[in-house]
């Protein structure tokens, strides 16, 4: 019956405590307790008392060849069950190679003092026993001292492991957490990493944006001076036409005095000769005049046709008097409507002047303190910053060799990211430049422009007093036209004197937006240095930036209103100016005499 239950309980996995005390269990029941002990892995306590084991030595070597081979059994009671010295020697041999029975019940057996030296002898090598009782087996008092001692010092050894092991146990579930929670904060900190790269590229597109409308507005102030070039040009068409009209006027004027003085030796032959030749002088004179006519038709070629007699033409100066002395009376109206116009355009460019002074002081005066409490509030982020991470790899110094080299590499590839972008920024910045160059050229070439005009009105002037030394003998209606030629030289100088203004004042604007755009370079600059030095932590230092960008922006928007209202200003005054030369040239008495040619 005890072999088909111990068979039975070989694969059984929850018995955890068998109890056959009193079944007189002998060599087959000592084979079957073998086979148990080797196969199963669930029973802790073995309870054998008042059995016959130790009868057959055969039956019990084969039990303890199976306590030897269990890991499993932590109780044994093997009381009155007839255990002689040999058996106890065999025993010992297992308990040396046993390691988890920790109580022995071997009382009441024929154990001696062979059997007590032997399981002494096995104390020395098993150190998991912590109870063995011998008494009533024959065995000296200082064996079972010595057996008291080595229980003792196992128990002790056992107390001290199973600390040991709590304490393990518990720096192992520290450690994992520690290690989970530099777990943590390594995930955290390539998170901000990652947020930082983020950042940084959602910056670079920012920084590519704003070049981008940097480049639309030097491309409209590109345009804007392709407009004034545009205004030049149709300047020096309008001074080309003034010159040509001044060359006609010297024509007229050589040929009327040719004329005159033609017509003056005329009349003094015809007084002679009407002395001596009464009847032929109306024939003669008619023939001269017939003459002088032709002449005068091929010369001037732009002149309309001469008096056909003497007395026409008396007639005909009158006229023209008159006519120039009312264009002489429109042409001074216009002037002082003119002059009240430029007056008011000076008096309202000087008050805008002066707004936009005000407002780029008081632009530079927020930008300055705006610039000097986020430097305060980096500065103070930055301390903070630089505690929080000493502190951090001070905590991290034992477990942070693996991720050290990540850190490196991550780092790497920031600052390979950080010198592209600026690389880029840098190449813009110089494309910038390029074009600021190209600019001032551009205002360099306008000035020689000027310039040529004013050495072109100069000529023009001294032309114009030549031709008035040479109409000094002339008639009212020279001295008349004279004067519409001297009218007409100062209209022409004070166009030119307003389109100079109107350069000089787009050079002005154009100086002003360099200096600008130098100080958004500057700006672009230290918000460089700014982000070199918050490399690890810097999310709200970015926003700052963000809010200055937009700020940056803001001032682009306003600077590009005021460019296209200076634009559609410059639009109107060339146009007025373009009116006014029409209407000037339609309504001088040279149009009218060119009209009807």
């Amino acid at each position: 019956g005890v072999k088909l239950l111990l068979h039975g309980l070989c694969s059984n996995t929850t018995v955890r405590s068998l109890d056959l005390k009193g079944n007189n269990l002998r060599t087959e029941g000592a084979e079957a307790l073998g086979k148990l002990l080797r196969q199963n892995k669930s029973i802790r306590s073995l309870i054998l008392e008042w059995n016959s084991l130790g009868v057959s030595e055969e039956g019990f070597s084969f039990f303890c060849q199976g306590l030897k081979a269990n890991n499993f059994l932590q109780r044994l009671d093997l009381r009155n069950n007839q255990i002689n010295h040999q058996e106890a020697g065999e025993l010992a041999m297992a308990l040396k190679q046993n390691a988890s029975l920790q109580e022995l019940d071997l009382r009441w057996n024929n154990i001696g003092l062979l059997g007590g030296r032997a399981l002494l002898n096995c104390l020395h090598s098993n150190k998991t026993l912590k109870r063995l009782e011998l008494a009533g087996n024959n065995v000296p008092s200082d064996i079972l001292k010595a057996v008291e001692q080595a229980m003792d010092h196992n128990q002790d050894r056992q107390t001290i492991l199973s600390e040991t092991q709590n304490r393990a146990y518990i720096l192992s579930k520290e450690i994992l957490s520690l290690k989970n929670e530099k777990t943590k904060q390594f995930l955290d900190l390539m998170d901000t990493i990652d947020k930082q790269r983020e950042d940084i590229a959602r910056s670079g597109r920012i920084s590519t944006a704003r070049i981008s409308q940097l480049q639309e507005a030097l491309d409209e102030q590109y345009s804007i001076m392709s407009s004034l070039k545009a205004k030049l040009q149709m300047t020096e068409a309008a001074l080309a036409l003034s010159e040509q009209k001044v060359h006609n006027l010297g024509e007229l004027l050589n040929a009327t005095k040719q004329e005159q003085t033609s017509m003056a030796e005329q009349h003094f032959t015809e007084l002679q000769q009407q002395k001596r030749e009464g009847a032929d002088r109306e024939d003669k004179l008619l023939r001269d005049l017939s003459a002088a006519s032709e002449k005068n038709l091929l010369l001037r070629n732009q002149v309309d046709e001469l008096e056909k007699k003497c007395k026409v033409q008396q007639d005909q100066l009158f006229q023209v008097k008159q006519d120039l002395t009312n264009t002489t009376a429109e042409l001074k109206l216009r002037a002082v409507q003119a002059e009240e116009r430029l007056e008011m355009e000076k008096r309202r460019f000087k008050q805008s002047l002066e707004d936009m002074e005000s407002l780029r002081l008081k632009e530079v005066d927020h930008m300055t303190q705006h610039i000097e409490a986020s430097e305060r509030s980096m500065q103070d982020r930055l301390r903070r910053l630089e505690a929080i991470r000493i502190a951090l790899e001070e905590e991290l110094s034992q477990v942070k060799a693996a991720a050290l080299t990540e850190r490196g590499q991550a780092e790497e590839e920031l600052i390979k990211v950080r010198n592209q972008a600026r690389l880029e920024e840098r190449q813009r910045l110089e494309h910038l430049e390029e074009k600021l160059r190209l600019m001032t050229e551009s205002r360099d070439e306008a000035q020689n422009c000027c310039l040529k005009q004013k050495q072109m009105v100069a000529e023009a002037q001294g032309k114009a007093n030549q031709l008035s030394l040479h109409a000094d003998g002339l008639r009212r209606r020279l001295e008349e036209l004279q004067q519409d030629l001297n009218s007409k030289e100062e209209e022409k100088v004070t166009e030119v004197n307003k389109l100079k203004v109107e350069l000089q004042e787009q050079i002005g604007h154009l100086q002003a937006e360099r200096a600008a755009q130098e100080g958004l370079r500057e700006k672009i600059a230290a918000l460089e240095r700014q982000l070199k030095a918050l490399s690890s932590n810097h999310h709200e230092a970015l926003l700052d930036k963000e809010s200055e960008i937009a700020m940056l922006l803001e001032k682009l928007r306003m600077k590009e209103a005021d460019i296209s209202r200076m634009r559609e200003e410059e639009a109107q005054r060339a146009s007025f100016l373009q009116n006014a030369i029409m209407t000037y040239v339609q309504g001088s008495p040279l149009g009218t005499h060119s009209s009807r040619k």
